[in-house]
């Protein structure tokens, strides 16, 4: 789900002084390094946090202590805004420095001012935790689909509906393992033998559909 909507890119420019924050405006920046745990599942999230520079990626741990990850994170982009007002307000997931970052945090007595006085960052807000709310609709959907071959066949009928029979995906066999949740050589010979059975066709990242109705039969 894309955040095109979303000026997030205001707060990674917030040092400026361009007129968009208040310059009484109370926040901090921390900086992580690659591997560092920048919050853990559980923790309190009581403030806007938005990474401003690098990346991380969030993953959740089951009740049987598994992990299961949900998606990677590139600055300039907050992180589970939506918690900062719920009635339990921690973190649904850890979060991981993936490279060298910056953490933005506004409090959020902060955050409530700069929705009162800037409508269109209000505006901005709900359509990103709309967007989130699409987007994990679409997660939960994906991690409840129990073959791998399933899982493959619902991500790229994602693509299809939005791009047509033939598209790219950012992400490589490995990115796109863990996006899956499931080993590599498991993914790469379920895409071999549904490239031997007429269903699809790959060169490096870029995808085609051969049998869309063979590719649906196997969202089971």
């Amino acid at each position: 789900m894309s955040d095109s909507t979303t000026d997030w890119n205001s707060f990674e420019k917030i040092h400026d002084d361009n007129g968009y924050f208040p310059n009484d405006m109370i926040y901090s920046i921390r900086k992580h390094q690659k591997g560092d745990f920048v919050f853990r599942q559980g923790d309190s999230c009581d403030a806007l946090c938005v990474v401003i520079t690098g990346s991380v990626k969030t993953e959740m741990v089951s009740e049987n202590g598994n992990l299961m990850p949900i998606e990677t994170i590139h600055a300039p982009r907050p992180l589970a805004p939506a918690f900062i007002f719920s009635d339990k307000n921690i973190f649904p997931v850890n979060v991981i420095a993936l490279n060298e970052m910056e953490l933005l945090r506004i409090p959020k007595n902060e955050v409530l001012r700069l929705m009162s006085i800037r409508p269109d960052f209000l505006q901005q807000f709900m359509t990103h935790n709309a967007n989130r709310t699409q987007f994990l609709t679409q997660r939960l959907q994906l991690l409840s689909i129990k073959t791998i071959k399933g899982k493959i066949a619902f991500l790229l009928l994602e693509k299809h509906n939005s791009e047509g029979l033939v598209f790219s995906l950012a992400k490589n066999q490995t990115e796109l393992a863990e996006y899956l949740g499931v080993a590599r050589p498991s993914l790469a010979r379920s895409m071999s033998e549904m490239s031997d059975e007429g269903i699809i066709s790959t060169e490096k990242k870029e995808y085609k559909i051969l049998n869309i109705n063979k590719l649906k039969k196997l969202l089971v």
